[in-house]
């Protein structure tokens, strides 16, 4: 699924993934559903490894953030997959 800039709060504006969230969702890994609105970053509840599609990845291949900690992740995801991701509590940080 390639990235849809309808999911995008941040595509026309100057806002900064280090701007405070205004909004937090829990997040539900999953193979093959972006989430409905995409996160300017996520938190940690319980540390694990946790695989997710960056924002503007081209394709649905995941990154494996090997053992993150618990605590913020400070990357634009548009989905956090269930395969390969162990860690637990994810909220997703929104605007």
């Amino acid at each position: 699924m390639p990235y849809d800039p309808q999911k995008d709060p941040y595509r026309n504006t100057f806002e900064s993934a280090t701007n405070q969230a205004r909004q937090a969702t829990e997040v539900t890994p999953s193979d093959s559903t972006d989430m409905a609105q995409y996160a300017k970053a996520l938190y940690i509840g319980v540390k694990g490894d946790l695989t997710i599609i960056p924002l503007e990845a081209e394709d649905d291949t995941g990154v494996l953030f090997k053992d993150h900690p618990a605590g913020y992740m400070p990357v634009m995801v548009r989905r956090v997959l269930a395969t390969g991701t162990s860690a637990t509590n994810i909220v997703a940080l929104t605007n």
